[in-house]
């Protein structure tokens, strides 16, 4: 999907780092059954991502993925009750909206890139194509392109909401980071909350928003 081999890399190298902590994360000891199917369902968005970035992608199957991506957008939603702290809390689901739309995300950029079968002529200007999309390179960055105005205006809309995604959880990552000045004299200043996964998570969408935009 990627053309420039340099970006392959930079990009191999950020959804590797999100899978991996999706996996330390999910298998963490102490950690509730809610989180661990969370954390696995964004390892295994790391994975894939990793995968679409390059040629030898495209021979993934693609029906398992969009069936647990599609999975996964439906779990964020309905397992909110069932969480750690329980009850249900409309800040809790808009919160858990934001993976439920990434996962749905990835579901569709899967299902978009499905020819139906192998294909033939991954590289960029082989003349090839798969259904609904142009293999013929159009941009240095990209092996491919999508047609139909539909599908462009929908990558776009995508590309900018996990854009304000990842914004977001970046500023979030930054406030949890932030180190308090120690209470007393002596004692030594703390941080305030984990910021490590609100950072994979804004690198997670920002990456996906990249790759939407490669695709137009």
């Amino acid at each position: 999907m990627i053309a420039a081999s340099g970006l392959r890399w930079i990009f191999t190298l950020v959804f590797a780092l999100t899978a991996a902590h999706g996996s330390l994360r999910g298998v963490r000891p102490g950690a509730v059954l809610p989180d661990r199917v969370d954390h696995a369902l964004h390892a295994v968005m790391g994975l894939s991502m990793i995968a679409m970035v390059w040629p030898w992608g495209m021979d993934v199957p693609a029906l398992p993925q969009v069936l647990v991506f599609t999975a996964g957008a439906v779990w964020f939603v309905v397992s909110v009750p069932f969480r750690a702290d329980g009850g249900f809390r409309p800040r809790k689901l808009l919160g858990t909206l934001l993976h439920a739309v990434m996962m749905a995300a990835m579901a569709w950029m899967v299902a978009v890139m499905d020819s139906g079968g192998m294909a033939a002529g991954h590289g960029g200007g082989s003349g090839h194509s798969m259904a609904g999309m142009d293999m013929s390179g159009g941009s240095g960055l990209s092996a491919m392109s999508l047609v139909g105005t539909g599908r462009k205006a929908t990558a776009g809309v995508l590309a900018l909401v996990l854009l304000a995604f990842a914004l977001s959880w970046l500023a979030r990552a930054f406030d949890a980071a932030r180190i308090e000045p120690a209470g007393a004299p002596g004692e030594a200043p703390t941080v305030q909350a984990d910021a490590l996964s609100p950072a994979c998570h804004a690198a997670m969408a920002l990456g996906m928003a990249v790759m939407f935009v490669l695709l137009l």
